[in-house]
């Protein structure tokens, strides 16, 4: 009876530290992280205040998930599930997201972001009257071929890693709609852009799509992740500063 009621002050708690009563967390994902890693800190967070109080957790109880990865370059929100709430996360991969993200242009890597091999490709710099009209042009319906280093599952293996063995990985092409894509800032080789799009979409892709157009190349350089439905980065807290406090011990 006793472990029972710490242990509902317990889920009680935890509520109030990701200020949720729907099983969900709203963490700033900080750059280097991969989201399995802020699972695995908040899963141990949680384990470690059941310990605390003597009391073994269940599998129920340690249940987190996350709903849509960020790659690890990248920073922003990140949806946490917490126990029940992990049966949810295909209604939250359907919505739709906001980026703003910072493009190099003259350059291109084989993995579309900071972490693949860079190549040189142009010193050529455009203007920003063709970089609008460019960003003008890739808003609707369009259709995008997803990167072989990403987590889309082919014959039930992650592209990603059978890219990384070396192995031919193609992907199909798909539907994608972007809602808005306007620039922020242009500085070359740098370029910022805020966008609003339909789920599935690689901000990665659509990078190099802008850099193909261009015929400078590109890869994104940074990516942070604002919105996802109606949920909001100035919601988040920093996992590392996610704290217990009980009360009534």
């Amino acid at each position: 009876m006793v472990a029972s009621m710490v242990s509902k002050r317990i889920g009680e708690a935890l509520s109030r530290i990701f200020n949720t009563k729907s099983g969900i967390a709203l963490i700033d994902k900080p750059v280097g992280w991969t989201s399995f890693d802020v699972v695995a800190k908040i899963r141990g967070k949680i384990r470690q205040e059941y310990q605390a109080k003597g009391i073994r957790p269940t599998k129920k109880q340690l249940r987190v998930g996350h709903a849509g990865t960020l790659d690890p370059f990248a920073t922003g929100l990140l949806i946490i599930l917490l126990g029940d709430a992990c049966k949810d996360a295909g209604s939250f991969l359907k919505l739709d997201k906001t980026y703003e993200f910072t493009a190099f242009l003259g350059k291109t890597s084989t993995t579309g972001d900071p972490e693949g091999e860079l190549t040189t490709q142009t010193d050529v710099q455009p203007s920003q009257q063709a970089i609008e009209a460019v960003l003008s042009h890739l808003q609707g319906e369009i259709t995008q071929k997803p990167p072989v280093f990403s987590a889309i599952k082919i014959n039930g293996q992650r592209a990603y890693k059978l890219a990384r063995e070396g192995k031919v990985v193609e992907i199909p092409e798909r539907k994608v709609i972007i809602h808005t894509l306007k620039l922020i800032e242009y500085n070359y080789p740098y370029l910022k852009c805020i966008c609003e799009v339909s789920s599935g979409t690689y901000i990665r892709t659509l990078v190099e799509d802008i850099g193909k157009i261009l015929q400078t190349g590109a890869y994104c350089k940074q990516l942070r992740r604002t919105t996802i439905g109606k949920f909001s980065i100035k919601d988040a807290q920093q996992v590392e500063d996610a704290t217990l406090t009980l009360k009534g011990e």
